[in-house]
């Protein structure tokens, strides 16, 4: 039997769609093609061991799976429960109640099948809503950040099996709904950082003041402990703030970079960056690009 499962793979701040198909046959095996990664191959043990402790299993049988397109690497965990269900099916172990066409499916495995975070699930989110499909199953800890993008149903789910009795028997799972614009307004009127908790220091503010008012340059001097950094962190909240736009694509690129996780949502405060003094030139060039 030959099963189609639909995940996505991330590439600089874009995600492509990404087809596991998976053909149960005659035999013994399990192979795993389409330029996987280490991670990704070692995913049969997770997915072995997940599978077990909810009452199913990987069978004796050979087992093709493939991550098409084919020449495209495929990297990190984030293909495990994607994998897993399309197992599920090609095996009969359950059944297809609702389509798994009709969804992207992405989340790493921990061996009791609780669902790890992911990286990049806003960009996945927004591609998954270019291509038409209905929803995106992913790990309960990244929904929020993937529901920024408002015409897809995100689902947050924390275990596998929350997905199996959502494909075999339609027992719905709780779609994730997030206001973009006021959560936006909320995060601007709220930031981490705000210069108004500076007390005191009146010269230097009055300058950061200016500095942001006409885009100049700022060098801070001082002993350690002045206040430099402290000041620092906080000139973002007086900056212009950005548009919505500019918001999406810095989440964007923090999304990829696993920076969104704690935090979830959209960003909305201009980024601020903190190398160690002992920098080289070419990680200053990195902290910066990821900006």
């Amino acid at each position: 039997m030959l099963t189609k499962v639909y995940g996505s793979a991330v590439f600089g701040v874009e995600a492509s769609t990404i087809t596991v198909e998976v053909n149960v046959d005659k035999g013994v095996g399990y192979h795993l093609v389409g330029l996987p990664d280490n991670a990704v191959r070692e995913s049969n043990f997770r997915i072995a061991a997940a599978l077990q402790n909810n009452g199913y299993k990987i069978p004796g049988k050979k087992l093709i799976l493939n991550m098409s397109p084919a020449d495209l690497r495929k990297e990190g965990s984030a293909y495990d429960l994607t994998l897993a269900m399309g197992i599920l099916v090609a095996t009969g172990q359950i059944k297809e109640k609702i389509p798994l066409e009709s969804y992207i499916i992405m989340g790493e495995l921990s061996l009791d099948g609780n669902l790890q975070p992911i990286r990049g699930a806003l960009p996945i989110s927004i591609k998954a809503k270019e291509e038409g499909f209905k929803g995106f199953i992913l790990p309960e800890i990244n929904a929020k950040e993937a529901a920024i993008v408002q015409g897809i149903d995100v689902f947050g789910v924390k275990n596998i099996k929350e997905v199996i009795d959502f494909v075999n028997e339609g027992i719905p799972l709780i779609k994730t709904i997030v206001d973009i614009e006021t959560e936006f307004n909320h995060r601007l009127e709220n930031p981490d950082f705000d210069f108004a908790d500076v007390k005191g220091q009146e010269s230097i503010k009055r300058c950061m003041e200016i500095a942001a008012a006409g885009g100049h340059n700022i060098i801070l001097i001082g002993p350690p402990g002045s206040g430099k950094t402290m000041l620092a962190k906080r000139l973002p909240s007086i900056l212009p703030p950005m548009t919505l736009g500019e918001a999406l694509e810095t989440t964007k690129i923090h999304s990829v970079a696993g920076r969104t996780i704690k935090k979830g949502g959209i960003i909305s405060a201009r980024p601020f960056r903190s190398p160690h003094h002992t920098i080289s030139d070419v990680k200053m060039h990195n902290v910066v690009y990821k900006i």
